[in-house]
């Protein structure tokens, strides 16, 4: 009989955790704000078209695609006194904000080419370069802080509730600041301003609530020894050659896909339930019982393990947005939030253990490969958010054109309607259902534990 197994080594104390997780605020200060409304902005304040803007947000993911790969290699061969991640992630918000409200003060005297030209410039630069050498770091900082499993999903999970209570917040609230602002241009631009500041302080406090771990601590793999720092190509080389990180890249894409529809829920609530403050209500009611859900998450974990818990969420989450649709089609709005509620708690697992996913990924990648590709790596986040959020905002624009939306109009024609109700409805059933077929490709902690078997590593 095998003894009994030591309590793994813990490193970080509630605070830490707390800490950490708060840096999610920061990052959704600039995600939510334009994921929920610079589609709006763009085309009821500004006066641009729909299809353009999403056009230009797709050339946009072009320059994302090079970045995210770029900024982890080079996070991966940063050494500094504050560690490899913690200087990308504390610089570089200085930068997101900046641009966060630069992209809300586009000159309302220029003409519409100059127009468009800013706001590509401005959204590109904050998308491609800074918010991806933020999030990049502060991904990967899960698995410099600590070695031990359960302190990374319960990481995570604080994590994601700073994320989702700050998008409740910023859904909830902005529209309000934006008339109490004066409304218009000017409304948009103070509220980015606050949201900017606010996100600076926050994301400094996170860095400085860490401390990043010695490289060599608890390190085994297969090899002899740690290769030496490798170049882009190679780390591109070992990153697609691994099953796992595609899937969760592509899992990323999907969850953010439908994050970046977000914005169509402004248009829905203000064209056809013909209430824009409903929005407040139906995200609390879509993200608050992912806060509840997250909660359990380390709980239902270290019961059922990552993969049989995310597998039974997203079947739960299946259901229910089924149910969604025919509510939705109905009108019956407590139906609707009744079932969105419940197809959030089905969701959440996932959100709160993503984290941990990637850092057995990247410890798989160590023990098989004997390289350290924790920036690398935790690009896959950084990737699935900018490229699933660019294109699912991308494609609201591109759709609401084919719909044939007219800006400020007291009624839509039925084409938009009928766009709408696809886009908020049925796109995120369609979603659910693509991440659970990709969730059956990741049990990620067998194969840690099959290798770990064959190299009697217990």
């Amino acid at each position: 009989m095998n003894a009994a197994q030591p309590a793994e080594k813990t490193y970080l104390k509630w605070y830490n955790k707390v800490g950490y997780g708060s840096g999610d605020l920061a990052a959704n200060m600039v995600y939510g704000l334009l994921t929920s409304f610079v589609m709006i902005y763009l085309t009821d304040t500004v006066g641009l078209n729909a299809g353009i803007i999403g056009t230009l947000i797709m050339i946009s993911k072009f320059f994302d695609g090079f970045t995210d790969i770029i900024f982890g290699n080079l996070m991966d061969k940063t050494h500094s006194k504050m560690g490899k991640a913690r200087p990308w992630m504390l610089y570089s918000q200085i930068g997101n904000s900046v641009l966060l409200a630069a992209v809300f003060m586009i000159p309302m005297s220029w003409g519409k080419t100059a127009q468009y030209a800013y706001f590509f410039i401005a959204y590109t630069l904050l998308n491609a370069v800074f918010y991806t050498a933020n999030n990049i770091a502060y991904a990967a900082l899960t698995s410099l802080i600590t070695r031990n499993n359960n302190e990374r999903v319960q990481v995570g999970t604080v994590r994601f509730m700073f994320s989702l209570t700050t998008n409740i917040v910023v859904a909830s609230v902005t529209v309000g600041l934006v008339e109490k602002f004066g409304g218009g241009a000017a409304g948009w631009r103070t509220v980015a301003i606050i949201y900017a500041i606010i996100g600076l302080i926050v994301n400094t406090i996170s860095v400085m609530s860490v401390k990043e771990l010695p490289p060599e601590e608890g390190e085994k793999s297969a090899l002899s020894g740690p290769k030496d720092e490798i170049g882009i190509i190679q780390a591109l080389k070992i990153l697609f050659s691994n099953k796992y990180f595609i899937v969760i890249v592509l899992t990323y894409i999907g969850i953010y896909l439908q994050t970046g529809f977000a914005g169509i829920g402004i248009y829905w609530m203000t064209y056809i339930l013909g209430n824009p403050a409903m929005l407040g209500t139906f995200s609390m009611m879509g993200m608050f019982p992912m806060v509840l859900g997250l909660v359990a998450t380390p709980f239902l974990v270290k019961k059922f393990g990552m993969y049989r818990t995310n597998i039974a969420g997203y079947v739960w989450a299946v259901v229910w947005r089924i149910a969604f649709i025919i509510f939705g089609l109905t009108l019956n709005i407590p139906m609707m939030l009744a079932t969105s509620f419940l197809a959030g708690l089905g969701t959440a697992p996932l959100t709160g253990d993503m984290n941990a996913l990637i850092s057995a990924t990247t410890d798989y990648t160590y023990k098989t490969k004997g390289v350290h590709v924790e920036g690398a790596m935790f690009s896959a986040s950084s990737v699935g958010i900018k490229v699933g959020g660019g294109i699912g905002t991308a494609l609201s624009g591109l759709l609401l054109n084919a719909g044939g939306y007219i800006p400020n109009a007291a009624e839509q024609p039925q084409s938009c309607i009928n766009m709408l109700n696809f886009m908020y409805l049925f796109f995120p059933l369609i979603v659910c259902v693509i991440i659970l077929v990709l969730l059956t490709q990741l049990n990620i902690e067998k194969a840690n534990k099959d290798w770990d078997e064959a190299h009697a590593q217990n």
